[in-house]
């Protein structure tokens, strides 16, 4: 893909196929551009949906952030363009799609599997750190996966470049960490504990706060009301590395590095981060 910043793309350059999916602010759909063969998918948001939802801020920022990352585990954004109706997002097209179907499909994934797919996440985090990226809406749906299934982050409409505390509340209610829920100022570390709900979700295939209403989850997460069922799939190491996330005092969580070095890991992923 010719990543000019100063090519002007417009629709007429690329065949239009199959929708990939409808989001609340427009659709994506897979494309070859015209001229190189090159298959991507086109991610097509409605002027009218941004300013109708005051997201045109967060739009900018998005498209900048995810625009300054390459890294094998991130979805690439080669570049947009927009007409009178239309913002139009070119982005690496991820053949397997949503890590979300697969999961559901699956139930739950092996311990290889979920521990390839968190040592991915830790690496593609490590790096937006430190770039000063927060990601802090990692979940099943906005993971990806290649023709090879590799483990691609895809959606960076919550992510933020900051050195300092943030007081936003954003991102998805089983996946906020504590201090988000309680407003005390967040740091990088929410994405530390959000790999925590993730490991869980993956071994046992539902997030661990999962609760009747939205206040119930709350007061679980606040608690850090954390219990494993018995069940022979999921290994003492594994229950360690999720304890170890999933601590309230955000300074105390496992680090990147430390995820990389834990025992469960070194057993289970695979470094290549290809799961087939």
């Amino acid at each position: 893909m010719n990543e000019n910043p100063k090519r002007q793309w417009s629709l007429n350059d690329f065949e239009i196929g199959k929708p990939l999916g409808k989001g609340k602010f427009g659709r994506a759909y897979v494309a070859r551009e015209i001229k190189s063969k090159f298959v991507v998918a086109l991610k097509i948001i409605y002027k009218e949906q941004v300013k109708k939802y005051k997201i045109r801020h967060q739009l900018k920022r998005e498209m900048e952030i995810q625009m300054g990352l390459k890294h094998p585990n991130i979805l690439r954004l080669y570049g947009w363009f927009h007409d009178s109706e239309r913002v139009v997002l070119i982005l690496e097209y991820a053949h397997n799609g949503e890590l979300y179907t697969e999961l559901s499909k699956r139930g739950r994934f092996t311990e290889n599997q979920a521990a390839t797919y968190i040592l991915s996440l830790t690496k593609a985090l490590a790096y937006c750190h430190e770039k000063h990226v927060i990601h802090r809406d990692i979940k099943p749906e906005n993971l990806l996966l290649d023709h090879e299934g590799r483990l691609k982050i895809a959606d960076f409409g919550w992510s933020v470049q900051s050195r300092s505390k943030r007081h936003t509340m954003c991102g998805t209610l089983d996946y906020l960490a504590p201090e988000m829920i309680e407003d005390k100022g967040h740091n990088y570390t929410v994405d530390n504990w959000t790999l925590g709900i993730l490991c869980y979700e993956f071994l046992y295939g539902a997030p661990p706060f999962e609760a009747e209403s939205q206040a119930d989850t709350f007061r679980r997460i606040i608690k850090v009301d954390l219990s494993f069922p018995t069940t022979p799939y999921v290994s003492s190491d594994a229950k360690n590395l999720i304890s170890r996330l999933l601590v309230k005092d955000s300074s105390h969580r496992l680090s990147l590095q430390k995820i990389t070095e834990h025992p469960w890991i070194i057993k289970n992923a695979n470094p290549i981060g290809v799961c087939k």
